[in-house]
């Protein structure tokens, strides 16, 4: 049997099929002294400009609902002022929701006590800002340990532990060094070696690369997937960032107006778009670098060979052009068990290049 052709494509979460880590439900958030009265009244119903000029309110989250299951990337997306960092601040009470639950492994997030919230923040939940916000007159090993001192963790544990995820993050021979002697790519480095030294189950990033490079943004960005393979966190992810999101995020969440528009799989958004909204944000995506050999799979036809190269279920299209080239024979497409699935030629391959040429010049696509 041939060895199954390797894939590119980002290692999906184990945690699927686990109980939610997070639970959010019916979370609502409105600024404005009228909130109360939007909330389980007929101004529910209404889009934000009308609630907007009835109340003085401002409706920036709408009760949005999902889960996020352990060891997975969550990924929240929209355009500047769809209600993301509003709700991530909302999941961890740095803005009290108006309304709704968040669920952290089934305690209430929204109802803790003020001391068991602290707890929670020091203990279970660890966040990044797009600011990187380092104490500028401590050392960079003073900063990861931060959050240990404050918890109380003795020096030369916090330290140790503080040296590890330094290094962890590809910063090692930098403990002595101020902030701002670093770059800002560093210095985001410095942010995520502090969120991951107090071992927290849950990591929350609020647009964390926004204001980076767009090389630096692409080595933070492979830096957050490399230490998702190695350590599993669940973290949920807030970008605008559309290519971010994609490369990161295991599922993704487009809100629009502080609303869920929909949820899904990279795959999901960029083969099955829910509306006109989600379809225009993937329009200009190749679906060659996010649709899968699963998704392409179809039966064997008349006489064709069915002993073709073997390729898994979840390698990315454009990662099989090259083994098609190699032969005549369709590959097999294979899930974990090696179960066959299904075939892919080149004919549909082809057909699938044809259709994204054909949606970026906005022309109907030629039978291949």
């Amino acid at each position: 049997m041939n060895s199954p052709a390797e894939s590119t494509a980002r290692p999906q979460s184990a945690g699927s099929g686990a109980e939610p880590r997070i639970s959010v439900r019916n979370m609502w958030k409105v600024f404005g002294k009228n909130a109360g009265s939007v909330v389980g009244t007929d101004l529910a119903e209404q889009d934000r400009e009308t609630v907007r000029a009835r109340t003085g309110a401002t409706v920036a989250v709408r009760d949005m609902t999902f889960d996020v299951h352990p060891g997975e990337t969550f990924v929240v997306m929209g355009l500047s002022g769809s209600g993301k960092s509003t709700l991530v601040r909302c999941m961890t009470r740095l803005i009290e929701p108006t309304s709704g639950t968040m669920l952290l492994d089934g305690e209430d997030v929204a109802t803790c006590a003020p001391r068991r919230l602290r707890e929670l923040r020091r203990s279970r939940m660890s966040m990044v800002f797009q600011h990187f916000g380092l104490l500028p007159h401590r050392r960079i090993i003073d900063n990861v340990a931060y959050g240990l001192e404050v918890r109380g963790t003795p020096r030369a544990e916090r330290y140790a532990r503080a040296r590890a995820m330094i290094e962890m993050v590809g910063l090692a021979g930098n403990e002595e060094s101020r902030p701002g002697q670093l770059s800002g790519g560093m210095q985001q480095r410095v942010g995520l070696a502090r969120a991951l030294a107090a071992d927290p189950e849950v990591l929350l990033f609020d647009e964390p690369f926004s204001a980076l490079d767009p090389l630096i943004r692409r080595d933070m960005q492979e830096e957050v997937l490399r230490l998702q393979r190695e350590l599993h966190k669940t973290a949920v992810f807030i970008t605008h960032d559309l290519s971010e999101a994609l490369k990161l995020g295991d599922r993704i969440a487009i809100m629009r107006n502080g609303a869920l528009a929909q949820i899904g799989t990279p795959e999901d958004l960029v083969g099955n778009p829910a509306d006109d909204y989600v379809r225009d944000f993937v329009k200009d995506v190749s679906r060659t670098t996010v649709l899968t050999a699963s998704s392409l799979a179809r039966p064997a036809r008349g006489d064709e060979p069915t002993d073709g190269p073997v390729v898994r279920a979840g390698t990315v299209v454009g990662d099989i052009v090259a083994p098609l080239a190699g032969g005549t024979a369709p590959l097999r497409v294979v899930d974990p068990d090696g179960a066959v699935l299904g075939y892919v030629g080149r004919e549909d391959v082809l057909r699938l290049v044809a259709e994204d040429s054909a949606r970026a010049a906005d022309t109907p696509a030629a039978g291949v």
